[in-house]
């Protein structure tokens, strides 16, 4: 028996069923030894300054560990196959170790996708585990630990709890920030437009006044444009020149994981994590017509490299479908566009080409079938020949002004045959240079420059793939990690940063300068690159970063000054009647507390100027049974309750009778009475004329309408992260109240 350890058990499933009988193949889930997670893990070794890492088997992998010993003492050969990156040759690594294997005499086999002719493959060209990719992720896993355990308490110290940095993180994060800078910071600029139509409808771009060309902001004011207005009214003007020249759209590349995340995002609104998690799947094995098999290349991956057997048969394919017109007389190759690219050997692709997107529609989810569809017409296209279009220029000329009206056709869809257009005919009427060109409408308009967009998910890492910053694998957990550790929010595909963000990142800029800039990460990523090539030390790498940032952390704790620090406000607690009232910094800002907490949990709500808010208190008409105080009404995560206004010293709390809360706001779709009902996940008001109407919302609507630009919904009064906020029952725009 011979046995194959892979990392994810569908992956298992799928090799387990090409080999049969005379193969066992099992799972290793990921990682089965690390360094710890509850201490730093790393020793420091005098004599050599070398970095030493202590790794352990996590309890949680105590039974897989135990699982693969049994196994691996009955198999004849035990291959090592975890995923072909760096990242997997560790793993592998790892697991050998585990095991009580040596590395050296395990055979070690890769491939770049699961299908039964890999696989073989694979098990006919194994080789050994290369060492020097293994140290360049114990490199990356090292410095990623002294940075997050070295640099993560650090800010918690000095801000508040629950913050970390990290070596990639912390240089996206600012890249975040300094968008956010620049769209602060930007100051609008006034300019013109003047739009003309000449007759038989073609529009037309001034470029020239009074012999001087025109840029976007040259006419920067009502009178200039006035002036202009004026001069070309008076102006006569006959065609001086006619361009006609043919242009290419050029066939786009095949997917790496950056393009395939971008894409995917614009077109099918995934999130980087989603894209992954389905092109994961669609990787390890879903069913096929011919049973279970892995459907794409590995998705990790930038290399613009295809396997000539594939494009050999795809470029069959496209003759076959589409006819010998649509197909390159050679074969089409990519150069890789990011910086260096050496993580995996191939670009993204179907592996069976007869496993159309029709025929996947029966095999697939929906949200698989959607992404396949997605790799399966790209893979295709870059295969194909260009698209042509015809491009056309007409010069119109007067005494003091000239313009230019551009137009366009497609006169051959190439690849466009596959994948559509959106690029659509601007056909230009028949004209002869020298005939003489009326105008039918002119329109003089303001415009004002806008700030640069903030970074979506896939902005963002089109910014970090272009810089160098971070690896295929790393793209969707960075964002991830920013979002959770509320560092930034993601509102309608847009990521903002929060105020926490903005002052971790300042501490950082001040005190880490090297942490956060953009260059020194990419330049990390290189050496990495250069430790897997072999032609670097890790352990040099290691100690020349370790001793200088340990320098920064003891002056970091020395002279960053704590923003947690109490101010107080010479005011007596009206609660205890003892002890002072501090100012103090919170998660979401400032607030008031008792100095004597926790014996006193007495707080106020304070403004960004530290000016008290008062808070309203809805009362009821019910007593607590406990206490006999009053009962008041209070906002909670799943709608109002009644809380005993006696708290902190009693903690009494009951829900509110549903049935009798009618909302005195009418439905906002058609008008009729709103009330609060039950459901399995919990409260909401609805319409009472459902199903005509279908109107619900979490929180209790007002009649106050969404102020955001063409949404016709009204908004709820509600507590979001402590704060009491307006939020769109549609849109689900947020805005503090009072605004």
């Amino acid at each position: 028996m011979n046995l194959i350890i892979v990392e994810s058990p569908a992956k298992a499933r799928t090799i387990k069923n090409f080999l049969g009988k005379g193969y066992e193949v099992i799972a290793s889930k990921g990682h089965i030894r690390d360094l710890p997670k509850s201490r730093f893990g790393i020793t420091i070794d005098e004599d050599t300054n070398h970095l030493i890492p202590a790794y352990s088997v996590a309890k949680e992998n105590a039974a897989i560990v135990k699982e693969i010993k049994a196994l691996a003492k009955k198999a004849d050969t035990i291959y090592i196959a975890t995923d072909e990156d760096r990242e997997g040759e560790a793993i592998g690594w790892h697991i050998a170790h585990a095991i009580k294997k040596d590395p050296e005499e395990l055979p070690r086999i890769v491939f770049h996708e699961i299908t039964k002719t890999a696989i073989k493959h694979a098990l006919d060209s194994a080789r050994k585990i290369d060492m020097n990719m293994v140290n360049a992720q114990q490199a990356r896993r090292m410095l990623d630990r002294v940075v997050g355990y070295k640099l993560s308490p650090l800010l918690a110290s000095k801000i508040q709890k629950g913050l970390s940095g990290g070596r990639v993180q912390s240089s996206t994060l600012k890249l975040v920030i300094d968008r956010e800078r620049e769209i602060k910071a930007f100051v609008p600029v006034e300019y013109w437009s003047i739009d003309t139509i000449f007759k038989k409808d073609i529009d037309a771009t001034l470029i020239s006044h009074m012999g001087d060309k025109l840029t976007k902001l040259s006419i920067n004011n009502k009178d200039n444009a006035t002036l202009i207005h004026k001069s070309i009214d008076a102006d006569s003007f006959s065609i001086s020149k006619i361009e006609t020249k043919q242009r290419k759209s050029s066939t786009p590349p095949p997917f790496m994981t950056s393009t395939l995340q971008q894409t995917a995002s614009s077109k099918l609104g995934f999130t980087p994590k989603k894209t992954m998690m389905v092109a994961q799947a669609l990787y390890e094995g879903v069913k096929t017509p011919d049973g279970t098999s892995g459907v794409i290349t590995y998705m990790r991956t930038d290399s613009l490299n295809l396997a000539s057997e594939a494009v050999y048969a795809v470029r069959g394919i496209i003759e076959n479908r589409f006819g010998a017109k649509y197909l390159p007389p050679e074969a089409k190759t990519y150069n890789k566009k990011s910086k260096n690219a050496q993580e995996a050997h191939e670009a993204i692709r179907p592996t069976m080409l007869n496993f159309t997107p029709e025929v996947a529609k029966s095999f697939l989810k929906a949200d698989e079938i959607k992404l396949y569809r997605l790799i399966y017409e790209r893979f295709m296209a870059c295969q194909m020949t260009d698209a042509l279009f015809e491009q056309q220029s007409i010069i119109f000329k007067g005494k003091e002004n000239e313009y230019r009206a551009s137009g366009r056709k497609l006169i051959f869809d190439g690849f466009y045959a596959l994948t559509g257009t959106e690029d659509k005919d601007k056909l230009l009427p028949l004209l002869k240079e020298g005939d003489k060109a009326d105008i039918q409408s002119i329109k003089p308009e303001q415009h004002f420059t806008e700030p640069p967009p903030r970074y979506s998910e896939a902005s963002l890492i089109k910014k970090l793939e272009s810089e160098g910053v971070g690896r295929p694998s790393t793209y969707a957990p960075t964002i991830a990690t920013l979002s959770g550790r509320t560092y930034v929010t993601i509102e309608k595909k847009q990521i903002i940063p929060t105020e926490i963000a903005f002052t971790v990142t300042e501490i950082l800029e001040k005190n880490f300068a090297n942490i956060v800039d953009i260059s020194f990460t990419a330049n990390m990523e290189e050496k990495l690159d250069e430790i897997s090539n072999g032609n670097s030390d890790w352990q040099k790498l290691l100690s020349d970063f370790y001793f200088p940032f340990m320098q920064q952390v003891a002056d970091g704790k020395e002279n960053i000054v704590s923003l947690k620090l109490a101010k107080p406000l010479g005011r007596t607690c009206p609660k205890c009647d003892e002890n002072e009232l501090l100012l103090r910094s919170g998660r979401y800002g400032n607030f008031v507390a008792c100095s004597g907490f926790p014996k006193c949990k007495y707080t106020e709500q304070v403004d960004e100027d530290g000016n008290k808010v008062e808070v309203k208190v809805e009362t009821s008409d019910q007593t607590c049974e406990k206490c006999g105080k009053e009962m008041i009404i209070k906002n909670g995560r799943n709608g109002k309750f009644l809380a005993c206004s006696g708290y902190p010293d009693c903690k009494n709390t009951k829900s509110i009778d549903i049935e009798s809360q009618v909302s005195e706001t009418p439905c906002p779709d058609c008008g009729g009475e709103i009330s609060l009902k039950n459901s399995r996940r919990g409260p909401f008001w609805g319409c009472g004329n459902y199903p005509d109407c279908k109107f619900i919302s979490k929180f209790e609507p007002t009649r106050i309408k969404c102020k955001e630009k063409g949404c016709k919904g009204v908004v709820a009064e509600r507590t979001y992260r402590n704060k009491d906020v307006y939020e769109c029952v549609k849109c689900k725009t947020r805005t503090p109240r009072g605004e």
